[in-house]
């Protein structure tokens, strides 16, 4: 399976845990033509965090319907065991806890080897310095800005630190290394992210839960600094 790389950021990625779960094709579709550059997939397995979603077969159907990248967050324990068939249903992009993962430096190269784009995701208590020696061999971190495990929570302003500290890190040490941020994410605080160093913004609430999400991706757009036009 050929996966899919995402464009140049800043992008928009609508997480469809706040989508309705009935039309999930239609929800993709919906942001793709509003001009999103990736679909955020959340995992959560109940044990790692408090809050049972989606598995392999349902990200499997979503490869079906849309071209969009697939950008899956296993929010799981062991998440070492399940990259191969992750990436088999059709991720294009995996992030690992660096919580949920004892041995975090093969999972990540294992998700490379399959030919998706690895990223580990940090929890608000986990400081950025874990990642110190893991950096070079991934392609993008996920800074949870949120504690992870539900939708529609408050944004925590320490997390943009978090960015401004890994981009810096990145630039000083010449590292192709996308940032994401996740949780609390609004059209309020998506030009400061961006100016944080956020390559790739994870919005569901916000998007999912505005009348019109069309046109909640299309603010984002032009808040992002990237216009409204699809």
């Amino acid at each position: 399976m050929t996966q899919r790389r995402p464009g140049v950021g800043p992008l928009l990625a609508p997480s469809i845990l706040s989508a309705d779960f009935a039309r999930l094709g239609e929800a993709m579709k919906l942001v793709e033509e509003a001009g999103a550059g990736l679909i955020h997939v959340d995992v959560m397995d109940g044990h790692f965090v408090p809050n049972i979603t989606i598995g392999v077969p349902v990200v499997a159907s979503l490869r079906e319907s849309t071209d969009m990248v697939l950008d899956v967050h296993l929010m799981i324990e062991e998440p070492g065991r399940w990259v191969d068939q992750f990436v088999q249903a059709g991720a294009d992009m995996i992030s690992v806890h660096a919580e949920a993962e004892r041995h975090l430096h093969r999972t990540v190269e294992r998700i490379r080897s399959l030919g998706a784009r690895a990223g580990v995701a940090i929890n608000p208590g986990t400081p950025v310095s874990v990642l110190d020696d893991l950096l070079p061999d991934l392609d993008h971190v996920l800074v949870m800005s949120v504690n992870p495990g539900f939708a529609a929570q408050k944004f925590l302003p320490h997390s943009k630190d978090k960015l401004t500290a890994l981009r810096r890190t990145a630039e000083e040490r010449g590292l192709d290394l996308a940032l994401e941020v996740d949780g609390g994410v609004q059209l309020s605080n998506a030009a400061e992210l961006v100016a944080a160093g956020a390559d790739y913004l994870v919005a569901g609430s916000a998007v999912y839960g505005a009348a019109d999400p069309a046109a909640a991706v299309q603010e984002f757009q032009a808040a992002m600094g990237r216009g409204v036009t699809p």
